[in-house]
């Protein structure tokens, strides 16, 4: 077992009612920064400082109150990233309710699923939601209050502006002082990847573990930039930029588009920065593209730079010396090209923590981050834990691993190699779902994360694959198809997504997509017919000799069994929330496996 305790030093005495609760800890904040900048946009056209929130709150909450709203109660939310999440979000917990997101891209039937599972009878949203909010409510009538943003409301909803105002004679401190460490604060579904999404309750306890835990690796302070892009109905966004903030300070730049976050990064310079492994493959493909351009004696300059620095961490990684000669050439090209990158990119905050989390990242995108100075952590943990798991401590990330297990968590693998974590922060359970929640949490609170893994004898692991996922093909051999997958969306620009088929088959097969926007760009400097259509382009011969070029390449860096023989083109990528993805972008493999069963039998049927 890698087990890390540790102690936080004291916080000065609380100024506010039950320090130990969300709530009570948000008005220490704002006791503490009232004129310090809470939310903002991300071109910083509006703001509000901590008091200013403060009202928004006390204002909101309030009005829900009138409304009917109790201690014990549960509130939806259908916001983008935006302010008034954060208004919404507290306001219900200050009443002692528990609030839930619902991601944007939900269908109407996951909408009536969450409604249902939560009890909720109010829901606060944006108008460009409504329509389906409205279906929804057809289908569960119990939601009694829709209360809407900017002037959309319609018959039968509420306008937000209208239940905000009259706040008088409200005391928010005396609502918060009612609000105790054991009530549940928030309900954060699962992505649904292997069926319905549960709903995991998590107590105000749990968030605040949560916060400290993460205070411990990032120094959380007043002065600490966050930028809200990924869902909020997602545990990473929540803690990172809603959690972590509320009880620490700091201010928070809302994104509401994912497509502007490259963008809005070097707006923002935040101190944290996590994204999937899908930004950071895009990011460093339109690095790898600026630097193309360049002439070509400067192009050559950069390839050495960074070929010298990939050496470097290499070196580093294993332990070994690194030459004096290499050391003054990196040197030389962090100071000359890699930190005005890091400026030009809006990553190159003092004591930055940047990580990547979600799926596993390969080597050779870690490598280049690694050499751009951009140390890229993989911490570990899922919605049922709070997040809470591995991480690695600042400047000792081993690349491959997901760190040591954090400070207060009991990190364990079970004979069969599962990884097993518990802490305080763990779920209270999943919501009126008593045998999903025994399944998953033992007696003693341990979490069973269906994830398998390995321990060194430093403590640090590394995530080796699911136990469901594993493939056995027809020999009875094993493997991971997260390791032949990341080979395939590394080996070049045109492969976006892969899944991996081979269970009790003689070779592995593969459904792929393509990256939508690259291919249309390769397709009109290569003059093809039908740019922009996607599907045409599926078929061309000459897009698919680029595909099997880079299945080759991946194909190069496998073992012959986890080779992939053939493979089908789905298309171009999956999008956030269709049938084949959940909001986080994770795959839902058992769908895929499904949705493309004739193609993928068409494959085994080939000769050859």
């Amino acid at each position: 077992m890698s087990v890390v305790n540790s102690h936080e030093a004291p916080r000065a005495a609380p100024a506010s009612p039950n320090p130990g609760t969300v709530v009570g800890e948000f008005l220490r904040t704002v006791q503490e920064c009232p004129e310090v900048v809470a939310v903002r946009s991300v071109d910083g056209a509006s703001s509000l400082t901590w008091m200013q929130v403060r009202r928004r709150v006390a204002s909101l909450a309030a009005g829900l109150q009138r409304l009917g709203l109790r201690h014990g109660d549960t509130v939806a939310l259908m916001l983008k990233n935006r302010p008034e999440f954060l208004v919404a979000d507290v306001a219900a917990m200050c009443l002692g309710a528990a609030p839930f997101s619902i991601y944007a891209t939900s269908p109407v039937g996951q909408i009536v699923e969450a409604l249902e599972n939560s009890d909720a009878r109010v829901i606060l949203c944006e108008c460009v939601f409504l329509p389906q909010i409205l279906e929804a409510r057809a289908l569960w009538p119990n939601l009694e209050n829709v209360i809407v943003l900017e002037g959309g409301a319609t018959a039968g909803t509420l306008d937000w502006a209208q239940v905000e105002a009259g706040a008088e004679g409200f005391d928010l401190d005396a609502a918060v002082a009612l609000v105790q460490p054991h009530d549940l604060a928030a309900i954060v579904y699962t992505s649904g990847t292997t069926g319905p999404a549960k709903g995991v309750e998590l107590t105000h306890a749990s968030i605040v573990t949560i916060a400290r835990t993460n205070h411990l690796l990032l120094a959380c302070a007043p002065t600490n930039r966050y930028l809200s892009w990924l869902p909020t109905a997602g545990m990473a966004e929540r803690i990172t930029t809603h959690y972590v903030p509320l009880i620490y300070g700091g201010t928070v730049s809302f994104c509401d588009d994912t497509r502007m976050v490259a963008q809005a990064l070097p707006k923002v310079s935040p101190h944290v920065f996590f994204a999937p492994p899908r930004f950071w493959e895009k990011l460093k493909g339109a690095i790898e593209a600026q630097w193309a351009g360049l002439p070509q004696s400067e192009r050559a300059a950069v390839t050495q730079a960074l070929a010298a620095a990939i050496e470097k961490v290499r070196l580093v990684q294993t332990g070994a010396p690194v030459p004096p000669a290499l050391a003054a050439r990196c040197d030389q090209a962090e100071r000359e090209l890699f930190a005005p990158l890091r400026r030009t990119l809006g990553l190159s905050a003092e004591r930055l923590y940047a990580c990547s989390g979600g799926a596993a990242a390969s080597t050779p995108l870690l490598e280049f981050f690694f050499a751009l100075g951009l140390p890229l952590d993989e911490p570990y943990g899922q919605t049922e834990s709070s997040a809470l798991g591995t991480r690695s401590p600042r400047g000792q990330i081993r690349i491959g691993s997901v760190g040591k297990a954090q400070p207060g968590v009991e990190v364990m693998l079970a004979g069969d190699g599962e990884i097993l974590i518990r802490s305080p922060a763990t779920m209270r359970g999943y919501r009126k779902l008593t045998d999903a929640t025994a399944a998953t949490k033992d007696e003693q609170g341990w979490l069973r994360t269906g994830d398998l893994g390995t321990v060194d004898a430093d403590g640090y692991f590394r995530i080796v694959g699911r136990k469901k996922d594993t493939i056995i093909n027809s020999f009875g051999k094993n493997m991971s198809p997260v390791n032949i997958e990341s080979a395939l969306t590394m080996a070049g620009p045109f492969v976006c997504q892969a899944v991996v088929i081979g269970e009790a088959r003689n070779y592995n097969v593969a459904v792929l997509t393509l990256d939508s926007e690259y291919v249309k760009t390769w397709a009109k400097r290569n003059e093809l017919s039908s740019p922009e259509d996607i599907s045409a382009l599926v078929r061309d011969p000459r897009v698919r000799a680029e595909v099997e070029r880079e299945v080759k390449l991946a194909n190069e860096k496998l073992a012959r069994v986890e080779q992939i023989k053939k493979f089908h083109i789905a298309g171009g990528e999956w999008l956030p929330g269709s049938l084949e993805v959940t909001p986080t972008m994770k795959l839902k493999r058992s769908v895929i496996a499904d949705q493309y069963a004739s193609d993928i039998d068409a494959l085994y049927a080939e000769v050859g």
